[in-house]
């Protein structure tokens, strides 16, 4: 089923019920690069959060071009869901920043945060990177169960 025939609730159910899924972006040359990233997201904001570096490819090219979508996968092959929107980064630079606190949320949601002060500092000295997208489009496939 296309998108405008599924429920726009049910597919932003499943993005918000996951953590795992891979995102899309762009090339220097317009290639798409793919890469499976952890996310977390914000059921009352419908806003992803992920973290990144500013030197690994997906970093690279979002910093670059804040167009990508992120595909989640459902139960099987034949059910998942696609988000889009503008994907916004921001460098952590400064401990006690707004992007610094995001990106805490982001890792104490897997596990992998730890002491606060630490990891302010880790995300500094690491070039870590908060990406936020407000998803603007879902799109995806669902397969009823035989």
């Amino acid at each position: 089923m296309a998108g405008s025939d599924l429920s726009q609730e049910a597919l932003w159910q499943r993005v918000a019920g996951r953590r795992e899924g891979v995102l899309a972006t762009l090339g220097p040359d317009g290639t798409p690069h793919l890469s499976n990233v952890y996310y977390l997201a914000d059921p009352a904001t419908r806003i992803l959060r992920l973290s990144t570096t500013t030197g690994r490819a997906k970093g690279r090219n979002l910093l670059r071009d804040p167009r990508a979508a992120l595909y989640v996968p459902g139960e099987d092959f034949f059910n998942y869901t696609v988000a889009e929107g503008r994907f916004d980064v921001a460098v952590a630079t400064v401990v006690g920043e707004p992007a610094i606190d995001e990106l805490y949320a982001v890792h104490a949601a897997s596990g992998a945060a730890g002491d606060r002060p630490a990891f302010d500092r880790r995300m500094i000295r690491h070039r870590r990177m908060l990406v936020r997208a407000e998803i603007r489009r879902l799109y995806g496939l669902v397969h009823p169960a035989a």
